[in-house]
């Protein structure tokens, strides 16, 4: 039973209160046990301590306290940092010990929060007014926080429901780090707003220019959740793509654009027209869609039959600049190389494979001069009708990372330039300054020896027979004839050049690669070309070699030569070496040379896992 209860003023604190309340409490025979329990209850000691609690607190809050400081958390960890720094007594190993404690870091931390009133988002109840086909489905209210980033997340119509999906979720951004938000969710509202008769760009920009919280309506998905995991596949883009002039994009702003030689971390291909990728280097963590290589090849195959994209065919070769510089009667010291050469597998023009060039030499009919094998197979002037089903386009090329391995012989370097880049002059500069590191791949000539020149040296010194027996075996990269006699560089020797472990420089076609670009000799492709300035835009006193003696038409051919060669070959090239004077150029390609057998490059994913 309990006794009447003495008076309690308003002034009294609850744990008064519940002490003089169970003082009152003597169980009769009645209602023994539930007395029983209930002074039990009331007589633990955790239940005072909370009443204690309560009743400082209610003390507290009539003063209307206002807070000391906002960062009490801070001025702790400032304060341990100072002690740590000098010696400390034993009150201050003490304190520090303290500040040190988890629990009254937690303390601090929740004083702070509020004190700043810096309190997270409270989601709103379950609304009562669910519609009516929605009470036998499971309903899921996620807020979100985001600030000026995306949400990270595309949709789409049901065509058959006419509901509004999650099509996919980008990773890395804010839907996927919540992990509230899967791909086949239907969206019913967005804060607040009933979404489903509204258009697919119409919502995406209610979610764009919502900013702090988001409240979205979500029927879950029946489908287990996506599992896969991020993957590693990297891909090297061979075409520029801007994704706010692709119509056929689902959300231009999920696009990813890029350049061509851009490095792309491919993180997710479940969808197969639309992928996830990110740019290597990058410091935007959310993942963005690029066109998968099928629907790119697709999309571009039906864009050439229909006459509004042109065929990739191979273009005609442009002229090189490799004219001897010697008389007609000798070669002088650069081994012969000079001549009008052709690829094997080259179906192009002719072109002119050296770079050491002379302008008292140049002219047309300098060029006309040399004559190549009529063995050529096609024509450059032969109509051609491209047929899409069977033209390879350039959009992706798997690739890894590689650096050579310690007793791995050394990556081929390959210079291709255009007109007036004066590659073999650049070239026999670095060989000369450290022979012992670089070499030259001697080439092969079917003219007679002359007295001063010694076997493997300047040449190779064969028979027209073997020459030709050699080109039909394939054992040459290039090649052509001058004054009658064959010139050309042979895959042996550029072998025996690595094989001594030295870099092998080989300047070449720029159709050779096909023959070159092999796990093999896993080639470094360096495209040289001059700085050519406008004539109105030249800067004041600049120092140009190409600057003087040279005729407006002239640089505008050397202009021309250098965009063929970067439209036809450019997806090719590792590096651009954009020639200003010979001096800064060579201490330029030093660096690349010494770059590429020290750090990690990016080459085709099949030259490292053959």
């Amino acid at each position: 039973m309990i006794e009447a209860m003495p008076i309690v003023s308003a002034s009294t604190g609850l744990h008064e209160t519940l002490a003089l309340l169970t003082s009152q409490l003597h169980p009769d025979a009645n209602h023994k046990e539930d007395l029983v329990f209930l002074k039990d209850v009331f007589s633990e000691k955790s239940i005072g301590y909370l009443m204690k609690i309560h009743d400082k607190l209610r003390q507290y809050e009539k003063h209307s306290p206002t807070p000391v400081l906002h960062s009490a958390s801070c001025l702790a960890e400032d304060l341990a940092e100072e002690l740590q720094n000098g010696a400390l007594e034993d009150d201050e190993r003490e304190l520090l010990l303290l500040l040190s404690t988890p629990h009254l870091k937690a303390v601090l931390s929740a004083h702070d929060t509020v004190a700043q009133k810096n309190f997270d988002p409270v989601l709103p109840p379950l609304p009562q007014d669910l519609d009516d086909d929605l009470e036998e489905e499971s309903v899921k209210i996620v807020r979100l926080v985001k600030n000026k980033e995306p949400l990270g997340a595309t949709i789409r119509r049901d065509e058959a429901t006419g509901a509004v999906i999650v099509a996919r979720i980008m990773r890395g951004g804010a839907a996927d780090r919540s992990g509230l938000v899967h791909v086949g969710d239907e969206l019913r509202e967005v804060n607040g707003n009933l979404i489903t008769h509204k258009r697919p760009d119409e919502i995406s920009q209610i979610l764009s220019q919502s900013q702090g919280s988001i409240t979205l309506k979500i029927i879950p998905a029946v489908a287990e959740e996506d599992k896969l995991k991020e993957s590693r596949v990297y891909l090297r883009a061979l075409f520029d793509y801007t994704p706010y002039e692709d119509k056929a994009t689902p959300c231009q702003e999920a696009g990813l654009p890029f350049k061509r030689g851009d490095i792309l971390q491919v993180v997710s291909q479940e969808d197969a027209t639309w992928w996830q990728a990110k740019r290597v280097g990058d410091c935007n963590l959310r993942a963005a869609l690029i066109p998968s290589t099928q629907f790119q090849e697709r999309r571009l195959r039906y864009r050439m039959k229909m006459g509004s994209f042109p065929a990739p065919v191979s273009p005609r070769a442009p002229t090189y600049d490799r004219a001897e510089r010697e008389d007609s009667d000798s070669e002088g010291a650069l081994n012969g190389k000079d001549i009008a050469v052709v690829s094997p597998k080259s179906k192009a023009a002719p072109a002119f494979c050296g770079q050491a060039f002379s302008w008292d030499f140049y002219s047309a009919g300098l060029r006309r001069s040399f004559r190549l094998r009529k063995d050529r197979q096609g024509s450059p002037g032969e109509p051609h009708t491209p047929d899409a089903n069977h033209t390879e386009f350039l959009i992706y090329e798997e690739v890894a990372q590689y650096l050579p391995r310690p007793g791995e012989r050394p990556r081929l370097i390959v210079l291709i330039g255009s007109l007036g880049a004066r590659i073999t002059e650049l070239k026999q500069k670095v060989i000369a300054e450290n022979p012992r590191r670089y070499g030259l791949a001697v080439p092969h000539t079917t003219r007679a020896r002359k007295c001063h020149e010694r076997e493997g040296v300047e040449y190779h010194f064969i028979t027209k027979a073997a020459f030709e027996a050699d080109i039909q075996n394939g054992k040459f990269i290039e090649y052509g004839e001058y004054k009658d006699n064959l010139y050309g560089t042979s895959l042996e020797s550029i072998h025996r050049i690595l094989d001594q472990n030295k870099v092998c420089l080989v300047d070449a076609q720029p159709e050779a690669l096909k023959t070159l670009r092999t796990a093999d000799f896993k080639p470094y492709v360096i495209f040289v070309k001059p700085r050519i300035y406008d004539s109105q835009k030249k800067p004041h006193g600049s120092s140009s070699s190409l600057s003087l003696a040279i005729k407006e038409e002239d640089l505008q051919e050397m202009k021309q030569s250098a965009e063929r060669m970067d439209e036809c070959y450019g997806y090719w090239v590792d590096y651009i070496l954009v020639k200003e004077d010979p001096a800064s150029a060579l201490a330029e390609l030093q660096v690349i040379l010494e770059r590429v057998q020290m750090e990690p490059q990016w080459v085709p994913v099949s030259w490292v896992r053959s």
